[in-house]
């Protein structure tokens, strides 16, 4: 065997154990995306159980706050619809729709001081703002996630081997701009 058969043999060796580093990053940046919304998901489950809880609270003082409450449950409900199609940008809108009318219902809920001094309410309240934070932290490294795995899998040398495999951008989880624009406290008290 000659030199020049070694070095190419030793070269195709070291390019096939290359490509194999780059596989294995890329499939560690798409269970690293999995996670991240596995993650989200469950959190996202225990609001959607909370909710009712919620609801039904609200309703024996808030007799005349049917739209808010129905409101909050279609909201509940576009969710957990988005969520089993795996419909990122279905879920980021019913996610806006859901906040938006849950910060109203909060709202709603300073009309109503016996309701206020509920304990279960309280409870209910505390455990759903917290549940929302959580999510809205899972929701940054879900995206943070995403975004390094699209970043890689359009990168040189990275693109060949996500576009041999079959490798596919992941949708970033995002909610609409009302979502992010100030609340206007005026507007729910008026």
């Amino acid at each position: 065997m000659s030199l020049t058969s070694v070095v190419i043999i030793v070269l195709l060796i070291l390019l096939a154990a290359y490509a194999v580093v780059l596989y294995n990053a890329l499939v560690r940046l798409k269970h690293g995306v999995s996670k991240a919304w596995s993650n989200i998901e469950v959190m996202l489950k225990q609001r959607h159980e909370e909710l009712p809880k919620l609801v039904e609270t609200c309703k024996q003082y808030m007799q005349h706050e049917r739209s808010t409450l129905e409101a909050v449950i279609t909201a509940r409900q576009a969710v957990a619809n988005a969520q089993v199609k795996g419909d990122m940008n279905a879920l980021g809108k019913a996610e806006t729709g859901l906040r938006a009318g849950l910060g109203q219902l909060f709202a709603l809920a300073e009309n109503y001081p016996e309701l206020k001094a509920n304990e279960s309410f309280q409870h209910l309240q505390q455990r759903i703002s917290g549940l929302e934070n959580g999510i809205a932290d899972r929701r940054e490294l879900y995206n943070e996630a995403v975004n390094l795995n699209n970043v890689r899998i359009e990168q040189f040398p990275d693109v060949l081997i996500a576009r041999a495999f079959a490798f596919k951008e992941a949708v970033l989880l995002q909610f609409s701009e009302s979502e992010k624009a100030d609340v206007d406290l005026k507007s729910l008290f008026g």
